[in-house]
């Protein structure tokens, strides 16, 4: 008789077989460094975009409960009241994170006569909530506004697009500007991901929707508070009582303890930081990162601070993460179900903490690396 969970072994190799076998090593991150295994190496893998100095918290007890119990501390509500101010909507509500926040929100707005287009890019979070919605769930190619303007046709109770801000695995856009006015043509009801851009792009870093001026055109901001700020936790904002539905409706909300009230503090204090001079501080970076790429040969279809270069074949993506390991720099492989099989890229992500010389560094080793792997 076979092992009742024999399967799982079979699963493990099929995975190992694929170049598709992931595992976690300690680390430790210091600034802009990582040490993994001893070895103390440039970390490019960082979402920390801003790298805002670690403010200085007092400890207190932990709420221990959902906030809807005995969780609420008041700092919720003055972060909540910061946050709706920064995207220009009338309320907030944060989420323990990011993921949550998007299956919360997207499963109580959304009904099981309703039209979903979601891009094909958008994050699993994105994927997951749009299923459990139980709504007809039409995927459009990626910023594809032809495809778009297509699928959006299909007749429905109500209609939503779902893109992210700045897409986590090309650094790429959104076509906010058309999205915007496919809704308006369609009255669709938009909701934006912008994980990525918030904190970071916009004027004083109100975010993706802000740098392309359609900020009034976008129904639900989705963001995270663990990106930009390098905090920790999700939010979402939108009209009063589009988030007095999600604390009624929310089960990701309802069913689950609240943040630490130091982590809410933590984020409180990133918040009214001197934001703005890390993020010009990043944007210097990127440009000179940017600019080291395209000298070494590579091709750079990042307009952001996040820098995919394409491998394609999972194993060599592999042993191109390694070299880059062994000389000093981690940078972590993206394959599949990330991405596409055979798209398998290594996911660069620009910091404010980077100094010149790391980045001079990282493009060095990146250019052997590029050399090595006969990279076109």
């Amino acid at each position: 008789m076979k092992h009742k969970f024999e399967y799982i072994n079979s699963e493990l190799k099929e995975i190992k077989k694929y170049s598709l076998y992931r595992k976690m090593h300690d680390s430790k991150i210091a600034g802009a460094y990582i040490t993994v295994n001893s070895k103390t190496l440039i970390n490019l893998c960082s979402n920390d975009y801003l790298g805002i100095a670690q403010p200085k918290l007092s400890n207190k007890q932990n709420q221990s409960s959902s906030r809807l119990v005995s969780g609420n501390d008041s700092s919720f509500r003055i972060l909540e009241e910061k946050l709706a101010k920064h995207k220009s909507q009338e309320s907030s509500l944060i989420f323990p994170t990011g993921y949550m926040a998007n299956l919360g929100v997207i499963s109580s707005l959304v009904r099981k006569n309703d039209l979903v287009l979601s891009d094909k890019l958008n994050h699993a979070s994105l994927i997951e909530a749009c299923k459990l919605s139980n709504a007809k769930l039409s995927i459009f190619k990626h910023n594809d506004m032809n495809d778009l303007t297509h699928k959006i046709k299909t007749k429905a109770k109500r209609k939503f697009i779902i893109t992210e801000g700045i897409f986590s695995m090309d650094g790429d856009f959104s076509n906010l500007n058309e999205i915007s006015e496919i809704s308006k043509r369609d009255n669709a009801i938009v909701v934006l991901d912008d994980a990525h851009g918030d904190f970071v792009v916009g004027n004083d870093g109100r975010g993706t929707a802000n740098h392309f001026g359609v900020s009034k055109k976008i129904d639900v901001y989705i963001s995270s508070l663990s990106k930009g700020l390098g905090s920790f936790g999700g939010y979402v904002s939108a009209k009063k009582n589009i988030i007095e539905l999600c604390v009624n409706k929310s089960k990701s909300f309802i069913y689950t303890s609240a943040l630490p009230r130091l982590l809410i503090d933590d984020a409180t204090k990133r918040f009214e930081s001197n934001r703005e001079r890390n993020r010009k501080k990043l944007w210097r970076n990127v440009k000179k990162f940017s600019d080291g790429l395209k000298k070494i040969g590579f091709n750079d279809n990042s307009n952001s601070h996040i820098f995919p270069i394409i491998i394609g074949k999972e194993k060599i993506a592999m042993e191109f993460g390694e070299y880059l390991f062994k000389n000093g720099i981690f940078a972590q492989p993206i394959r599949y179900p990330t991405v596409s099989r055979n798209h398998a890229r290594i996911r660069i992500s620009i910091t404010a903490r980077l100094t010149n010389e790391q980045i001079a560094k990282s493009l060095h080793v990146l250019e052997n690396a590029k050399s090595k792997f006969h990279l076109i």
